[in-house]
């Protein structure tokens, strides 16, 4: 059975530049995840490539980030950080 909510703990954001990803923790189901959001994503909700304003663009579309998050979950990814990607938005 998938998940149906995230937590996303908005404290945890993580800029991370160099690899053009924000970096969070987010929990579902009790447990605690890892997740990255590719710039690619932002860009896409947004609509302008994030410059230095990532962790804005993050925080405004967390809501949908996190729904992104889940469909990434259930992809079975067996990597310690889940990555979310364009082909996760619905």
């Amino acid at each position: 059975m998938a998940a149906d909510k995230m937590e996303i703990d908005l404290a945890s954001a993580l800029d991370n530049v160099e690899d053009h990803v924000v970096e969070f923790t987010a929990e579902v189901d009790g447990d605690e995840y890892e997740f990255v959001v590719q710039y690619a994503v932002l860009e896409a909700l947004s609509g302008d490539a994030p410059e230095d304003d990532a962790i804005d663009m993050f925080n405004r579309f967390s809501d949908t980030i996190a729904e992104a998050g889940l469909v990434a979950l259930a992809r079975g990814n067996a990597s310690n950080v889940i990555v979310i990607s364009e082909n996760d938005l619905e």
